[in-house]
């Protein structure tokens, strides 16, 4: 299959390739449960904990996964990405366990633990302003120019079978749990994420419902399922959720979610401050703003579902000291 673009959409053997090549490199994160969590919520709620994935989220997989597929030439001319900073630190990170160059652009307020982290890497950051530049045309100008592969975030069937090995983990580790899944919610942003799991989980039976998770004024995803194609989100709303900000889905996960999403979730900024809280009582995770989002969807009650075994997944940790003292300063409840 393909998308309208003409990409091809990863199917289940890709993933299941990503896999074997991402096996002894990323972690098998664990799916965690808590009484006091399933207390909350009234359902058997199992997070899938990819903030403990290496750099603190799960764009690490989608990251090694695309460089793992690179020839040898074009590993040695390097590579270029663009991030506001979850998928700039993968593609860092692999791209330092691979010994390949790498230049990610970043916005110049991206969260400071996430530049930090990604010069760490070894990568060079290039700052740019998100209100008033293109960060892809700034990406695709220094590929360009350096004659280096170019790694998107989302729009990309290598990152997005990547991404999916989180959905392969979700189906056995609650198999091996006794728990039949209902449903699985997960953070959207380009969509690679939910896609990807959506994909891993095709077929399931019974049938297994997946939702995406979205802040308020970046429910581009949800938006666009509803009219029938991608639309974009306006350049004047905000959200504290700095990695699920993208303008509107990839053409790629979009085509993904016509097929196979249930829905999408959209959730406040104090709903995800509430999660990000309620996390770090209850499992003793860390958790970034955007990272919470899908907790935060089904603690304020927006999955409409009768699913009473959900798999969650909370997609990252990646958030500075000031962030998370006030989301645990105001979250609390």
């Amino acid at each position: 299959m393909a998308d309208d673009a003409g990409m091809p959409i990863p199917d289940r053997a890709a993933i299941e390739a990503a896999a074997r090549r991402l096996s002894g490199q990323a972690i098998v994160t664990p799916l965690l449960s808590s009484p006091m969590l399933d207390a909350r919520i009234g359902r058997r709620i199992l997070v899938k904990a990819e903030s403990l994935q290496r750099t603190g989220s799960f764009k690490f997989r989608g990251a090694l996964n695309t460089l793992l597929s690179l020839d040898t030439e074009t590993r040695q001319r390097g590579v270029v990405a663009f991030s506001s900073g979850n998928h700039a630190q993968g593609v860092a990170a692999a791209a330092q366990r691979l010994g390949i160059p790498a230049t990610i652009v970043m916005p110049a307020d991206a969260p400071a633990i996430k530049t930090a982290n990604t010069r760490a890497y070894g990568a060079t950051v290039v700052p740019y302003d998100r209100h008033r530049e293109s960060r892809e045309a700034i990406a695709e100008r220094i590929a360009r120019e350096q004659q280096a592969a170019l790694i998107p975030p989302f729009d990309d069937p290598r990152v997005i079978a990547g991404q999916g090995t989180v959905g392969l983990e979700i189906a056995r580790q609650s198999q091996e749990l006794g728990c039949t899944l209902d449903a699985v919610v997960a953070p959207c942003s380009g969509g690679g994420l939910v896609g990807g799991i959506a994909l891993a989980l095709a077929g399931a039976r019974p049938a297994i419902r997946i939702y995406a998770a979205e802040p308020e004024g970046f429910d581009d995803m949800r938006r666009s399922l509803a009219a029938g194609h991608r639309v974009a989100n306006a350049s004047t709303v905000q959200s504290i959720c700095d990695c699920l900000l993208a303008p509107m889905p990839g053409a790629l996960p979009f085509a993904i979610a016509q097929r196979h999403l249930a829905g999408s979730l959209t959730v406040s900024d104090d709903d995800v401050r509430h999660a990000m809280a309620v996390a770090f009582t209850d499992l003793k995770l860390v958790l970034e703003p955007g990272g919470a989002a899908a907790l935060a969807a089904v603690l304020a009650g927006e999955l409409d579902d009768a699913a009473q075994y959900v798999a969650v997944v909370v997609s990252g940790g990646n958030v500075d000291r000031e962030m998370f003292e006030s989301a645990l300063d105001r979250g609390a409840k």
